[in-house]
């Protein structure tokens, strides 16, 4: 990619760029309408830094998909050589990766001309750390990757359908085993009283879209008194969920593939005693379909587990949301089109506790508790009951 050699004004000197809009009024004084020179000043400034982040997203990526964070974080610090052929990667691509993370300020450039990784960004970029924020890097490429397909639907109308975004599931599966997996036994589960109890007695229990399973293989090794059912559109995470159960000898989970759009009507009736949905709500192509269905599914004394994303449901309250531009972002460029393409509502990552709580009604849910956890800082989780 090569950009001017010639650095932009609104960079290199906002108020220079701020001339030729200074039009004079008749009286001879600047207009209401003229920029104010030292807001544009600022704002370039900030574009100049959204710019080096979000090269700073994709590196943190790159890093976490070739191993290079882990392989330092045990190896360094170390040179790109020493670096490359611990890691069996190319040297000239490691050392540009080097050289823009030290830019960046996420490592360190030692006298020796060795890299370091200083430990407490170790602690945030490595999976030993417990909470690999390199992965979100990985959800912006991803998104970046349809940027065609969005402008299409800018223009026509429509949405991107799930198999243009070929490693959606593999992603999901990284970010879940943070958020979901590393304290579902501990946190999650006991957010519902006397479930843990219930589960070892031995239910019924189905996971809808469910991806490629993982909390299921998880409860399912945990519980084997309890029988598990997991269903999801993707062929390909299905497959994953099946072939995963097979070489662990899980025989009392089952995953199937599944359209949840006619899930109101098509469910069974009475049929389980948890269901559970992580993150798997908001990007349906009819929401509330999928919610009666659920309420149809559920016995009487039964508990639906609702994982959803930790927002309101109007602009206005979520400007100070710490994540809020990166969730309307992901919400633009996968969970609303994926839904407009199946012919949905297109509801959006940012469907909020309001709207949440309003198509829980609906479905004929009237007992509901949002918790939140402290290690999950984007997330509510949802106790439901028929009530």
């Amino acid at each position: 990619m090569c950009m001017h050699t010639q650095i932009p004004d609104a960079f290199q000197n906002p108020r220079a760029s701020a001339a030729p809009a200074e039009t004079a009024s008749p009286s001879g004084r600047p207009t209401a309408s003229d920029p104010d020179p030292q807001a544009m000043e600022a704002f370039g400034e900030r574009i100049a830094s959204a710019m080096n982040e979000g090269g700073m997203l994709l590196l943190l990526a790159l890093g976490d998909r070739t191993g290079l964070f882990e392989t330092l974080a045990d190896h360094g610090p170390a040179t790109s050589t020493e670096l490359a052929d611990t890691a069996g990667l190319e040297e000239r691509y490691v050392r540009e990766w080097l050289h823009g993370l030290t830019v960046a300020g996420v490592l360190e450039l030692q006298a020796d001309d060795r890299f370091r990784l200083p430990p407490a960004h170790a602690a945030l970029l490595t999976r030993s750390g417990g909470e690999n924020m390199a992965i979100y890097g990985q959800f912006l490429s991803m998104s970046a990757s349809v940027e065609d397909d969005l402008v299409r639907c800018f223009h026509e109308g429509g949405g991107v359908p799930y198999e243009r975004f070929e490693r959606f599931h593999e992603i999901m599966a990284e970010d879940s085993a943070q958020t979901v997996l590393a304290v579902l036994e501990e946190h999650i589960l006991p957010l519902a009283e006397g479930l843990h109890a219930r589960l070892e007695t031995g239910i019924d229990v189905a996971d809808l879209g469910c991806g490629r399973g993982r909390a299921l293989h998880a409860l399912a090794r945990r519980y084997p008194a309890s029988r598990f059912v997991g269903w999801d559109l993707s062929e390909e995470a299905v497959q994953w969920a099946r072939e995963r159960a097979r070489e662990e000898g899980l025989t009392n989970v089952r995953f199937a593939v599944r359209d949840l759009t006619d899930f109101d009507a098509t469910a069974p009736e009475n049929r389980f005693d948890l269901i559970t949905t992580f993150d798997a709500v908001h990007d349906q192509a009819f929401p509330e379909r999928l919610l009666g269905g659920i309420a149809r599914a559920l016995r009487p004394d039964g508990v639906y587990l609702m994982q959803d994303i930790q927002a309101h449901s109007h602009v206005a309250e979520n400007v100070d949301h710490p994540l809020g531009t990166f969730l309307y972002t992901l919400s633009l460029t996968h969970c609303m089109t994926v839904s407009l393409a199946q012919g949905g509502r297109g509801l959006g990552t940012m469907w909020g506790r309001e709207t949440a709580r309003e198509l829980l009604a609906e479905a004929g849910f009237h007992d509901v508790a949002i918790h939140q956890l402290e290690h999950d800082v984007q997330n509510d989780y949802y106790v439901v009951r028929h009530g």
